[in-house]
């Protein structure tokens, strides 16, 4: 193994380890000693990989919003499968999605608070925004700038929204993900025609 792959391995520890601790106990109720025992490493080996907790939250935020551009893009442009990902559950299968969302959740609400973390946010959205444009730009090279831009915010209200609606609804109330489908799969037809707004 590799220095890099090593050093790869301790922050995958580190930030499980995080994951856990801040949907437990939330950020303030979670600290760096906390999440030093559930890693099984020293909090001085933390500081090795992490400056601070907002370092840490703000690494977790970087790979929740990875996963969710790949969860909106890697379709081949497939428009059938984009519906059927958002319809499904599958923005929040499994455990770990639904911490994640949860940990967004949490992280929205702290941003609030703390303007370290509201900067984290902002970033991060605004890297979802730009790389949604890019990954517009590429699988759609007809639209001028502006069409690309608003269709890229488009599909982050999607994403965000439902991901979580699933998070708060699901076991309340029996929606019919066919007919969710059908519905996300009518407004992509019309949003991704050849010439929208044309």
């Amino acid at each position: 193994m590799s220095k890099q792959q090593r050093i790869e391995e301790r922050r995958d520890q580190i930030i499980d380890a995080a994951r856990i601790c801040f949907s437990q106990h939330g950020f303030h109720g979670a600290g760096m000693a906390e999440i030093a025992s559930l890693s099984q490493l020293s909090v001085g080996q933390i500081y090795r990989y992490f400056t601070n907790k907002e370092a840490i939250i703000e690494e977790i935020v970087r790979r929740i919003v990875k996963h969710r551009l790949k969860l909106m893009w890697d379709h081949d442009n497939d428009l059938n499968q984009l519906a059927d990902n958002l319809a499904s559950q599958r923005l929040l299968d499994g455990e770990d999605a639904q911490i994640n969302q949860g940990l967004m959740l949490e992280i929205a609400a702290e941003a609030t608070r703390n303007p370290q973390v509201e900067s984290i946010l902002c970033d991060a959205d605004d890297g979802f925004f730009h790389q949604g444009c890019e990954m517009m730009k590429r699988a759609y090279p007809q639209l001028n700038i502006e069409q690309v831009a608003a269709l890229s915010e488009m599909m982050a209200v999607l994403s965000a929204g439902t991901a979580q609606r699933m998070l708060t609804r699901l076991q309340q109330r029996h929606v019919d993900r066919s007919q969710m489908k059908a519905l996300y799969l009518s407004i992509f037809r019309t949003l991704f025609a050849t010439r929208p707004w044309a």
